[in-house]
């Protein structure tokens, strides 16, 4: 089982950029397809962004897509997601997620069997 941590959150305005970081351990970190996806309240978890264990391919929720990035350093075990111009919207609990041994994961929450404890995003407006 991979541990993942992550860090970054807190209260914003919209408008304003972030940077989540997640770091993981246990597991070795290039072997690791990764994610994030993001929780409102009442409402269901929801993809925000995925990279393959390489970096080579990445993609966007369409929800973010167009103020998302998401990239990995495999030298220092970091899953990070760069979001800008925040929106209200964007309120959730974001939690990475790990799939070991697979080279991308994708959208689907089913894909993925290590989880994050998650982070607070509050975008203030």
């Amino acid at each position: 089982q991979a541990q993942l941590v992550e860090s970054g959150g807190g209260l914003v305005q919209a408008g304003d950029s972030l940077r989540l970081s997640c770091v993981a351990s246990g597991l070795t970190f290039t072997t690791l397809a990764m994610a994030w996806f993001r929780q409102a309240p009442g409402k269901e978890r929801e993809f925000v962004a995925a990279i393959s264990k390489d970096g080579s391919t990445t993609e966007c929720g369409v929800s973010v897509k167009g103020r998302c990035t998401i990239s990995r350093d495999n030298d220092k075990n970091i899953l990070y997601l760069d979001l800008n111009n925040l929106k209200s919207a964007d309120t959730a609990v974001y939690t990475c997620a790990a799939r070991p041994q697979a080279k991308y994961a994708g959208r689907f929450l089913a894909n993925y069997n290590n989880w994050g404890q998650g982070i607070q995003i509050t975008v203030s407006s």
